[in-house]
Parts: C-alpha cells; structure tokens; sequence
C-alpha cells in the first residue's frame, strides 16, 4: 500500500486546492483589486508644482516721444522715431488730441516731453496726467544744453519712473493685489488699507441701492433711481466690463432704522452720529435687505438713509469730531451709507406727509466715489508737481482702469495658482477621493489658462492676461468645488475591511487551511527522506 499522500484522492484534494488557490490569487486578486480601485484621472502635477514655484514678471510698454524744440538736432539725429505735437492750446484737448494721434492699447503708457517753453502747462507744472494713457513731462532747457542724446535720456528716467508710478502698476499695488499671500512690510501700511477696503477680485458683482424711509408719515420721497443709474453708474460700469459683469437693482425700504440712537447736539440743534457708532449701525439694517442666496457673487450695498422727523437734521461726525462733508461712509468690502436730510421741508404749517425730490446728482456724486473704493480703484496721490485730469463723464480714467486691471490679474493668477496647488495637495494626501475626467479637465483648463495670463503679463498685453487669468480662476474653482470629489470621502479604510471580510473570509477560511496542510505534508515528507537518507 502506497502512503497516504499518494493516493489518487489525497492527490485530486491538493490539485483542487491549488488550482482554487491559483485561481484566487491569480485571476480573483486582480480583478478584485482592479474593480474596486478608487478612479484618478491624470492629472499635469509636474505643471502645478512650476506654477507652486511661479516668479511672476510684469512689464509695460512705455514710449517716450519728444516734441519739437525739446531736444537739440544733435540729439534728434540719434532719436530712433520722433513725433511733434505742441500746439497752442488747452491742455485738456491737446490730451485728446494726442490720444488721437497715438492711441495706445491697454497696459501701454505715451509720455510726450514738452519744452519748458511750452504754454501746454502752467508754471508750477511739470508732468500732466490725462484721461487716457498719456502724459505731459515739461523738460528745462538747461537739460538738453552740451549733453548727449544718453545723458538727457538718464536724466529722464527718474521723472518717468514718477509718471508710472502713478498711471501704471507700482510695487504697493502688487502687494495690495496678493494681500492674503504675503506678509507686508511696516511701509505697506498704505497698501493693507487698501486691500482690506476693496472687494476681491470676482468674475461679476451684484449692486443694490435701497431708499431708506424711516417715517413714511412725515415725508414721501421721490427718487429717480433709474435715470440717476443710467447717467452716473452705468458709464463706469460700462468701462469696467473687462474686469468683471455687473447687475443692479434698487429698493425702497419703509420704517428701516439705523438701530443707533444719534446723540443730540444743543449746540448746533442737530443730531449727531459718532464715527464709533458706524458699525453698529450695519447689522441692524442688513437684515431689512433681502438676500441673494441665488447667486454666489458679491453684493455692495449703497443705502441712503433719510432721517425721521424726531431725528433731523442729523450729521456724520468722525473720529476727530469732525462732520463729515458728504454726510456718508462706507464700510468695507460691504458698501455705503449715506445721510440725506430733508428738514428744510419741514416748515410751520406745513402739511405732512411733505413731498420731497431727491438731489439724485448728489447722492450718486457720493456712491460713485464710494463704488471706486470698493472695486479696487486706487488713488495714488501724485507729487505737487503733477496734474491730474479729472476722470471725465465715465467716472474713471484709461490709465486707472489699466491699473485696475494690472492688481487684477495678478490676484487672479495668486488666487488660481493656491486653488489649483491645494487641490493638488488634497488629493494627494487622500488616495480614496475619486478624479473623474470632468475635474482633471479642468485642472488642466486652469494650469493652460494659468500658463498663458502669466506669458501675457511678460510681455505687457494687459488685455489677454487678464481674460486668461478669469479664464484660470473659474476652472480652478469648478475643480476645488465640484460635488464628486465628496463621494468617498468619508470612507475611510476600516470601514472598507468591516465590508470585505465578512463577504471573503468563509470563502479563504478552507482554501488557506489546505494549503497549510499540503506545505505540513510536504516538509514531512522531505523529513523522512532525508532519515532514510542517514
């Protein structure tokens, strides 16, 4: 009789459970593995780690042109282009005149030198700055005298660099632009100011202008909220359309209270509100003025507030106990406030309610200026020797939107590259969370559109750099926040074995057994071999 090992059944037994072990670990192993593997699309890591390491580098396009009689004809034959423009004139029109003659694209500036005997400027005038992207730099003739075409041209260059810093992107603007980046110096104080007041950047804003009546009894009020829209707000916003889309509508709000009892002031028979008081004065009101939940965008607030007859005349003082010119203030990254009081209508015997027309001229005198603060528009103050255009019908200059369009993209290109590096990170960090190829589309979308706003602001071309770096910005969101990388994450580990085990344990319990047993009667055979062996 043979041993037991080699009996026909015993020999059938260890095939079967091999060729079962086999299978499992073969075939079941790896279609298991391969059904249940969390899906991750590729996505360009090598990109979005250059993009965590960007320098970027900003440049703009400046041309300097003198006018005849600045430089000597030594000097003239060594200028590569010249171009005359001294006319006797305004100088608000021979800076429509020369836009005209030269208009520049965006981000480029056209500084025109002008000789000291030019009647373009007054006498305590050096530089002008007009509403579009030139400017006016008077040159004394003592500049030009025995020095050559290189020393004049190094004698400029301070005074140019003056200009820019007005009219184009200066060091603080960047800083305030990457504001939630980066640590600020104590002489940025100025640029913190400024970006905490201003909204961030955002592909579209809602604004709302809300009236304000507190007693409806005493007084009617009649504002033309359409047409003052229309001739003050809309021309801005029209310009503004590269940076952002904007929608507005408008309320009226009766028996709205400020929610702060003004202190009364015998001296001056008014009512006074402390600048300390303003921000209490927000909260109360807010929760009279609808929400819109529906959209995602910022809202800026303008409110103007009409006193009630037992509180009029009333005045904004600030923290110097001085009244405050408009009679307004805004909060930041929130909107404005402003006091309209109406108690010259209130005459003896006059019947209430009065019929009061609102000054629409004034009050959005005071929310345009307002709205500038609040999108960013920066008013650098110039030295005593400029001159400033005013900003025209549009309620903003060329060169400030320019400005405004730098500090944009930039922040864009901040604020996409940290979205696109977080997201990066995360789904590293956590292996189960599934990268369809919707997302990894729009990575990729976002590093191209990222890649591309910062080779535009290389080279100065404003305009593209600003539309790829929304176009970066929105795909970067729609990644960071798309609903499917949720799916798994709360589905950690221990759960899946508290799944699995149960499912496959009967099941490797026998198979496992078996082979301990068939590798157990294998060393005891290769024992007894080698005792008959010795």
């Amino acid at each position: 009789m043979g041993a037991p090992w080699r009996t026909p059944e015993r020999r059938r037994g260890k095939l079967a459970a091999l060729s079962i072990a086999a299978m499992v670990i073969l075939v079941g192993v790896p279609l298991w593995w391969k059904t249940t593997q969390t899906y991750r699309a590729w996505l360009p890591v090598a990109q979005i780690n250059e993009l965590a390491k960007l320098q970027l580098q900003l440049s703009a396009d400046v041309e300097v042109v003198f006018a005849r009689g600045t430089a000597t004809p030594e000097q003239q034959k060594k200028v590569p282009v010249t171009q005359t423009q001294d006319e006797d004139h305004a100088v608000d029109e021979a800076d429509l005149s020369l836009h005209r003659l030269s208009e520049s694209p965006c981000g480029s500036l056209v500084i025109y030198v002008i000789p000291e005997s030019s009647s373009l400027l007054p006498e305590n005038v050096n530089v002008y700055i007009g509403q579009r992207r030139t400017a006016l730099l008077r040159i004394g003739a003592q500049m030009k005298v025995g020095k050559t075409l290189k020393q004049l041209l190094a004698h400029l260059e301070p005074r140019v660099k003056q200009i820019l810093q007005v009219m184009s992107f200066s060091h603080n603007d960047i800083t305030a632009a990457l504001s939630d980046r980066v640590r600020f110096s104590p002489d940025n104080k100025e640029s913190i100011a400024d970006s905490m007041r201003a909204f961030k950047s955002s592909p579209g804003y809602e604004i709302t202008f809300s009236l304000l009546n507190p007693d409806p009894k005493s007084h009617r009020l009649h504002w033309d909220i359409e047409g003052a829209v229309q001739t003050y707000i809309q021309p801005l916003l029209t310009k503004l359309s590269p940076v952002a889309n904007f929608s507005l509508d408008s309320q009226i709000l009766y028996y709205a209270m400020l929610g702060v009892n003004p202190r009364y002031d015998s001296s001056r028979s008014a009512y006074i509100l402390n600048a300390d008081s303003l921000a209490h004065v927000i909260n109360p009101v807010e929760a009279r003025l609808g929400s819109n939940a529906a959209s995602s965008n910022p809202v800026l607030n303008f409110l103007l507030y009409v006193p009630d007859a037992h509180h009029s005349p009333l005045y904004i003082h600030d923290h110097k106990k001085r009244e405050v010119q408009t009679n307004a203030f805004h909060s930041p990254r929130w909107g404005g406030i402003m006091v309209y009081n109406v108690n010259g209508f209130y005459q003896t015997g006059t019947n209430f309610p009065v019929d009061v027309n609102i000054n629409m001229a004034k009050v959005m005198g005071v929310f345009l200026a307002q709205l500038r603060l609040l999108l960013g528009v920066q008013s650098t103050a110039p030295p005593s020797s400029f001159q400033v255009a005013p900003c025209g019908s549009s309620g903003l200059a060329d060169w400030e939107l320019d400005r405004l369009m730098w500090s944009r993209s930039v922040e864009n290109v901040a604020t996409a590259t940290t979205t696109i590096t977080s997201l990066a990170q995360l789904l590293d960090q956590i292996g189960n969370i599934v990268i369809n190829d919707n997302i990894a589309q729009q990575v990729s979308s976002a590093v191209t559109s990222l890649q591309l706003a910062v080779a535009e602001l290389e080279v100065g071309n404003l305009g593209f750099a600003l539309q790829y770096s929304k176009e970066a910005i929105l795909a970067s969101e729609k990644a960071f926040f798309d609903p499917s990388l949720l799916h798994l994450l709360y589905f950690p580990d221990d759960q899946k074995f508290a799944i699995y085990i149960p499912l496959f344990l009967p099941m490797c319990v026998p198979i496992l057994l078996s082979l301990l047993k068939i590798v157990s009667e294998v060393r005891q055979r290769r024992r007894e071999k080698q005792a008959k062996k010795d």
